[in-house]
């Protein structure tokens, strides 16, 4: 991790539910402990490119105080590899694509959220098919792991 303020980019399927969330919960957290952080958000696909986030995310993230930030869904690129610290998967699947992508040597900042919450058991699951309860339970299980990341980046920032 460099000296500076940290970078983080969340990666998700289609960059509309999932890393959105992250993006959000991490800006919200890191706010209120007066932590400076980088963060953004990308897909592993070009499919969703250009759409906002699901109204889903946006309606769980608003019932719990927390606005999304302006966004508009975006393919992880090269030169995220360079820009941010760490690239954070919210599934094992999206962890092998971003290493497959990886330049030489880059692979090493890629991470799985739920490396920073064992709780969360694994992948967080898309939400995208399910129901209103889906997205309640994959916010439940991001929040951790932004929990367990905000940790981890202020330990490092120590």
């Amino acid at each position: 991790m460099k000296t500076s303020t940290p970078a983080i980019l969340f990666i998700c399927t289609g960059n509309i539910c999932r890393s959105p969330t992250a993006h959000a919960l991490l800006v919200h957290k890191a706010r209120l402990a007066g932590f400076a952080v980088e963060v953004d958000s990308a897909a592993i696909s070009d499919e969703e490119r250009g759409n906002p986030p699901d109204p889903r995310s946006v309606a769980e993230a608003r019932r719990r105080g927390i606005e999304m930030p302006a966004h508009s869904a975006r393919q992880v690129r090269a030169a995220d590899f360079e820009r941010f610290d760490w690239l954070v998967g919210m599934t094992q699947q999206h962890c092998a694509a971003l290493r497959r992508r990886a330049p030489a040597g880059a692979a090493r900042k890629v991470r799985l959220l739920s490396e920073f919450a064992p709780a969360i058991g694994g992948d967080v699951p898309d939400p995208w098919y399910g129901g209103h309860q889906a997205f309640i339970e994959a916010f439940d299980l991001i929040d951790l792991g932004v929990e367990g990341l905000l940790a981890q980046l202020r330990r490092d920032a120590a």
